[in-house]
């Protein structure tokens, strides 16, 4: 089946990827929070962190491509309001998945606990070692993922929703089999 209102192949890439590390990040997040320190939980950290790292990275590309090949036009059957609403969560959604790593690669400057991509390219801290701030981006850094998770839920509902009650092309539009634009 052609869909002559598809994403490109390579926005479908970016978006399942993303999805998949997001998730796992926000799955690992809430099992590393609770766990007591130990070699493990350090472990965690780091992967959480590179993985936070890798995210950084692929927004921009992402949104770099974005800008190249604009996303498909809403269907005309969605009513402008409830565009304006998919076209705000949207942005939302994009805000979130810069504004998220940056607060723990500030928190992370601020605890003194320096970033190292993959074990190997160290990041810069962006702050001093505080433990006062390092607590408040903790929380900041936690409130946000929290946002994430309500955004997530809602995102995947209206997919949803457009597929099996709309019955419009708004998730085909975005599924791997479905061909791309040119």
């Amino acid at each position: 089946m052609i869909l002559k209102n598809s994403y490109t192949g390579f926005a479908k890439l970016l978006h399942w990827l993303m999805a998949l590390v997001i998730f796992g990040l926000l799955a690992l997040g809430l099992v590393m929070a609770d766990m007591p320190l130990s070699p493990e939980k350090l472990q965690y950290f780091s992967w959480h962190k590179w993985a936070g790292v890798s995210i950084f990275v692929l927004v921009w590309v992402r949104l770099a491509w974005r800008a190249i090949n604009p996303p498909p036009a809403y269907p005309d059957s969605m009513s402008p309001f409830v565009q304006k609403l998919a076209h705000g969560g949207h942005h939302l959604l994009y805000v979130l998945m810069i504004v998220i790593p940056l607060t723990g690669w500030l928190m992370s400057s601020a605890k003194g606990v320096q970033t190292v991509w993959f074990g190997v390219l160290p990041i810069p801290d962006l702050l001093s070692k505080d433990k006062a701030l390092g607590e408040l981006l903790e929380d900041l850094h936690a409130s946000l993922n929290w946002l994430l998770m309500f955004m997530l839920a809602g995102h995947v509902a209206a997919a949803l929703k457009h597929h099996f009650i709309d019955k419009d092309d708004v998730l085909t539009r975005m599924t791997l089999s479905g061909s791309s634009k040119q």
